[in-house]
């Protein structure tokens, strides 16, 4: 199944669907008794301040999302635009406001728990022998025996836990299931609101603000928590069918619905009720639903209260380990936080990390604390966000070509820009300095660690410093003084062979230059033991010669490939082993050989000789090439979230943008995982910007089997070294070697190196 076929399945309907899930949450559940307590009914008016906020965002975040449909969001919008340095700001404030809002979220989760048991036994004592039934809950060991906690703290601790748990191992909701939990709150809010409407009395909302309007801005900040995740419909863009028109409606529409639905709600409650039994509780809509409709109404609410809390905090979970893996692949953060769980399948670092954070607001917050923490940071993200959208369309670089464009521009995205961070000024002070730290310890962990990494410059920095002697002199010296240094991305191509000297050097020239990069082009010649390497002798002359007519036709040809080149001969008494130590030296980032034929250690299915392998880790990536006829159209990776397969995919997306038909396969053991596999490589081709590569499931459980079937009309397989050992592979085998005797094609070996303990080494994971 190709990923073309997938990428228009999805209708406006369900794009609406993504976008209203993931705002229906903890906000409309939680905060109105705190909302009511500080504003009145005002508050209602806070809730719909709040989506008119928004709706400047989304509007931008529209038109980004048509022109960028990449993964990562909001954090790949800002990066690309205003470069790395606003990008780690916009990565981490997006990472950890999730966290925060994660937080809230299972605060509330924790008191809709508290609340359950209580409501649960007032039904059941009402049914006839309710008083045996409970009697028989109240055994220890019962499930539904009285909570032995006095806090929803801890509850919402356990629930953290809980559903960190769930993202580390691997579990997820699929979107049937969001579709029914959102079309389930939706239905159970309607209701409530029906309720609410034939039971109103207008005097109730009077007076409207009873504490006069000063409330309504920071009250707008505490619940903006309530309006994230809009963005996260622009990470599905290319498989909205007619994204240029349904785009900007799902995003837009779901934020417009989602307003309504809160203020509806909000001015029902009010109406029907005192608003004393509302203000300052954090299950209102409980207990307004008891007195309306009963109980049965109430244990609805409850239910719909722990379905939203418990869907928003894994879906921001899962969230988050996404803005991990873009900022990953940007050199933001060390990629080795994003490493794949070998046998889950999930970036359990990262979760993990991510859990703890939540734990440790749980700990140290409370509910206005988390719920405005998480408003402040996104706030800031989507102030950046809307000056990326003018950047973008000032700059107006080659590859911008939106479907959408924002109505009515620049005012749309000024206004955007000015209302966030002016919202941000009316929020607590103290929490506006906590967020203010984790901003500056953005811009700290940018200078320090990711700008000697990353290479990847903005928009921004390269249309200043492009026009260096129009623009003020302020602003050149600061776009030189933040644009990253993290040297240039250097691809090393040893030769030994002129008749494979052209193909590897190709397919260096082709990494490089998309990496805007340089190949280092290196004869590594051996010399014998006997033989001096520091003498002149006629011998070492000869070398010398036959050297620089190699490296003369290597730089030729990469400079017709388009990448700038060096070069340079090394004499060794080794040669294998020097690969290494010259990629060391010169600092590559990646190096591009031969393979060294079926009798080297290379056919063991990892780039290392065994010694090497068991007392020494990779320098950098590598590519090893079994070349049997050079042809990059069309290209097969085969995938399973190994340790290497991001340099795999990091290789193929570049091919994809070169042109070449790019499939991806997944063997799964049988027809019953058809369905998670195509959800494994769906989310894997997500993460790796490789949305317009097939998709392949093959049902059949042989491996290699499958590899070499779905090789024989294709140019070229990429793949993973093998995850299995030294000695695993003298008893078993190794996939990789057994794939390079399968298939005609040619094959490319990707390793990325990774630390591993002695055992890992001798019998692998």
């Amino acid at each position: 199944m190709s990923d073309q076929e997938l990428a228009k399945d999805l209708t406006l309907t369900s794009a609406l669907t993504i976008g209203i899930g993931t705002m229906i949450g903890a906000g409309i559940f939680v905060l109105p008794g705190t909302a009511v307590e500080q504003a009145g009914p005002l508050a209602a008016g806070a809730f719909v301040l709040g989506g008119f906020i928004a709706i400047f965002t989304a509007l931008s975040a529209s038109e980004l999302g048509t022109a960028m449909p990449k993964s990562g969001g909001a954090y790949f919008y800002i990066n690309r635009s205003l470069g790395p340095m606003f990008g780690s700001i916009a990565g981490w404030g997006n990472w950890i406001g999730l966290t925060f809002a994660s937080a809230f979220y299972m605060f509330g989760f924790g008191e809709y728990v508290i609340a359950f048991k209580p409501l649960l036994t007032e039904i059941v004592s009402s049914a006839p022998f309710g008083d045996l039934v409970i009697a028989a809950l109240e055994i220890p060991g019962i499930v539904l025996a009285p909570i032995p906690l006095s806090s929803a703290k801890i509850i919402a601790l356990l629930g953290a836990v809980f559903f960190v748990s769930v993202n580390y191992f691997g579990a997820k909701e699929t979107g049937k299931l969001q579709n029914i939990i959102v079309f389930t709150l939706l239905g159970i809010l309607t209701v409530f609101t029906l309720f609410g409407v034939l039971n109103a009395d207008i005097e109730s909302l009077r007076p409207f603000a009873p504490n006069d309007y000063a409330p309504l801005l920071p009250l707008t900040g505490l619940i903006f928590v309530s309006y994230l995740g809009f963005v996260q419909i622009t990470s599905v863009a290319e498989e909205i069918q007619d994204p240029g028109r349904n785009l900007p409606i799902a995003i837009v529409g779901s934020v417009v619905i989602v307003t309504v639905i809160y203020a509806l709600v909000l001015l029902a409650v009010l109406a029907a009720v005192p608003n004393e039994i509302v203000a300052g509780n954090d299950t209102a809509v409980v207990e307004v639903a008891q007195i309306l409709i009963g109980p049965l109404g109430a244990l609805a609410m409850l239910f719909g209260g722990l379905l939203a809390t418990a869907s928003s905090a894994n879906a921001s979970i899962l969230s988050s380990s996404r803005i991990n893996f873009a900022m990953g692949r940007d050199k933001i953060v060390s990629p080795q936080l994003n490493e794949v769980h070998e046998r889950f399948g999930t970036p359990y670092k990262s979760i993990a990390l991510t859990g703890g954070l939540i734990v440790l607001f749980i700990l140290a917050g409370n509910l206005e604390l988390l719920a405005t923490a998480g408003s402040v940071l996104h706030l800031v993200v989507y102030g950046l966000l809307n000056i990326g959208l003018i950047v973008m369309r000032e700059a107006d670089p080659e590859e911008y070509d939106p479907e959408f464009t924002v109505p009515l521009y620049p005012i749309v995205p000024i206004l955007g820009a000015v209302l966030s961070f002016a919202l941000i000024g009316f929020i607590e002070p103290f929490v506006v300095l906590l967020c203010g730290i984790f901003v500056a310890l953005a811009v700290a962990w940018y200078l320090l660690y990711a700008r000697s990494r990353t290479t990847a410059e903005g928009v921004l920095s390269e249309y200043i410093l492009s026009r260096s002697e129009e623009m003020p002199d302020a602003a050149v010296s600061a776009a030189s003084s933040v644009k990253p240094d993290g040297g240039e991305y250097r691809v090393m191509v040893p030769l030994s062979n002129p008749r494979t000297e052209r193909d590897l050097i190709e397919l260096g020239s082709l990494i490089a230059k998309a990496k805007g990069g340089t190949v280092v082009a290196t004869h590594i010649v051996q010399v014998p033991d006997q033989t001096p390497l520091y003498a002149g002798s006629e011998h070492v002359d000869r070398i010398d010669a036959e050297s620089e007519k190699l490296l003369e036709a290597a730089r030729e040809d990469a400079e017709t490939f388009g990448a700038p080149v060096e070069t340079k001969t090394i004499l060794s008494h080794r040669s294998f082993e020097e690969v290494f130590d010259a990629a060391e030296t010169d600092a590559a980032d990646l190096v591009v050989m031969g393979w060294g034929g079926a009798d080297s250690a290379l056919s063991a299915g990892r780039v290392e000789s065994p010694l090497d392998e068991l007392t020494s880790n990779l320098p950098c990536d590598f590519l090893v090439m079994k070349d049997r006829g050079f042809d990059l159209s069309d290209v097969l990776v085969p995938t399973a979230g190994g340790y290497s397969s991001d340099l795999s995919a990091e290789i193929a997306e570049i091919l994809l943008e070169e042109g070449s038909d790019v499939s991806l396969l997944y063997v799964a053991d049988d027809e019953s995982e058809q369905e998670d596999g195509e959800a494994f490589l769906e989310e894997w081709a997500e993460d790796r910007g490789l949305d317009e590569a097939n998709r392949i499931v093959d049902t059949s459980g042989d491996v290699e089997g499958a590899i070499a079937h779905h090789a024989a009309d294709r140019s070229m397989v990429i793949i993973g070294a093998t995850r299995e050992g030294l000695l695993s592979r003298l008893v078993r085998g190794s996939l990789a070697f057994d794939v390079l005797n399968d298939v005609d094609s040619s094959v490319l070996l990707a390793e990325r190196p990774q630390k591993r303990s002695l055992v890992d080494r001798l019998f692998g994971r």
